[in-house]
């Protein structure tokens, strides 16, 4: 069964992470059997290991690692690798995929730009 993760770095304040928790209730709304779930490399829960084992729980086999940052940095493009690889070992019989970057996607781009172009002053 296919499940989503979406990984993300993670801060200190909790508020920082409302935009994941939208983002999966987007996707549950348009699907409500989807399996998706958070997972950030530090300072919040769930981890990225918590994610992906609560995916696991769920009937999950196949996970693909949406990353929910701009670019491929360095957590993109060395944290992540072995995370999934570390999961992978733990999970017998678990695929994990990576895809690129959320802000390296041409849609994504458009609608930053569309935006930019559309916003006004900063609300309270």
């Amino acid at each position: 069964m296919k499940a989503i993760l979406l990984y993300g770095h993670g801060a200190r304040n909790p508020e920082w992470a409302q935009p994941f928790h939208r983002i999966r209730d987007a996707i549950k709304a348009r699907d409500p059997k989807a399996l998706v779930e958070p997972g950030f490399l530090e300072l919040m829960r769930p981890s990225f290991e918590e994610g992906v084992a609560c995916l696991v729980d769920q009937g999950a086999t196949h996970i693909m690692v949406v990353p929910i940052f701009m670019a491929a940095g360095s957590h993109v493009k060395k944290d992540l690798p072995r995370l999934a690889a570390d999961a992978m070992d733990r999970h017998a019989g678990l695929l994990i995929e990576l895809a690129a970057p959320v802000g390296e996607a041409e849609s994504v781009l458009a609608a930053m730009a569309d935006y930019a172009m559309r916003a006004g002053p900063l609300v309270g």
